[in-house]
């Protein structure tokens, strides 16, 4: 998900916004002489994620800057611990600290959330998935923050898999007269390696889509969009392990396990990425002169 070069894209352009002309608090206050050594503590318990690009952001401002990381992405800590150790010339080590801890929270963060919904459907046999609520820009490194905490990602982007939203299922039916009939003729056009997934949210849909075919002839998912329990659990039922059983819509901490319960395969949740709040991490810095 990550690479060296896509992380130090956005890294670069996160400082190159954050000091465009350089730092001119530090370049004014600080020696150039100056040593430097940081520690990155948390002010909370969570699950760390964003070592690498936390890293990159001390290493891209100053390449003489070590960054000694005592945790990896999915370890958890408590209030207090120290994640990470910074070391190198003061001006480099101010400059870049706030764009590497606005990374490594952000990320943290969705991995935390990201991880309590996992235990809440433990046991279960359900995935716990994001969707594209991503910030813009950011799509990779909150995709890789939900697979610290031990979830999986959706499809990365449009070009990735075929999903047929209501909007595009009533384009269809009014071009071929059924549900049934439009997933044939999408199914028929598609290379087999693509897979299709179709939402429908309610549940006499469910037959016309089921009889399309199911598998890889046919439709690869069903998500049941935000569907009551009881609609969900007829749903699975029904569908009795033909495809694989998708569910949104309504999902929180509160619902999940319930939901998870029903017998569904994935329950994909919006909210690990477009909700998750940032978590209290500090970087405590000590200058040198």
């Amino acid at each position: 998900m990550l690479s060296r070069s896509h992380i130090d894209t956005v890294v670069r352009a996160a400082l190159d916004e954050d000091a465009p002309w350089g730092d001119l608090t530090s370049e004014t206050l600080i020696p150039v002489d100056a040593a430097a050594t940081a520690e990155l503590r948390a002010r909370e318990a969570g699950v760390f994620s964003g070592g690498e690009v936390f890293e990159a952001a001390f290493a891209l401002t100053d390449p003489r800057i070590v960054v000694a990381l005592r945790l990896g992405d999915g370890d958890r800590f408590a209030a207090g611990d120290t994640l990470a150790t910074v070391t190198g010339p003061a001006r480099g080590v101010l400059q870049a600290e706030r764009i590497g801890l606005n990374f490594t929270q952000r990320m943290s963060g969705i991995t935390t959330l990201t991880a309590a919904y996992v235990a809440a459907v433990a046991g279960t046999g359900a995935r716990i998935a994001d969707t594209r609520k991503t910030t813009p820009g950011l799509r990779r490194f909150e995709r890789h923050a939900v697979r610290s905490g031990g979830g999986h990602n959706h499809r990365f982007s449009l070009s990735d898999a075929v999903m047929a939203k209501d909007n595009h299922l009533a384009v269809l039916v009014a071009r071929h007269g059924s549900i049934t009939a439009a997933l044939e003729a999408a199914r028929a056009a598609l290379p087999h390696t693509t897979h299709l997934e179709v939402e429908i949210d309610r549940l006499d849909q469910l037959d016309a889509v089921l009889a399309a075919g199911t598998g890889p002839r046919g439709v690869g998912t069903i998500m049941l969009d935000n569907f009551s329990l009881d609609d969900l659990r007829t749903g699975v039922a029904a569908i009795a392990g033909r495809t694989i059983v998708e569910a949104s819509g309504g999902v929180s901490l509160d619902t999940v396990a319930a939901i998870a319960a029903t017998g569904v395969d994935v329950i994909s949740v919006g909210a690990l990425t477009h909700s998750a709040r940032a978590l209290d991490l500090g970087l405590d810095v000590r200058v040198e002169a």
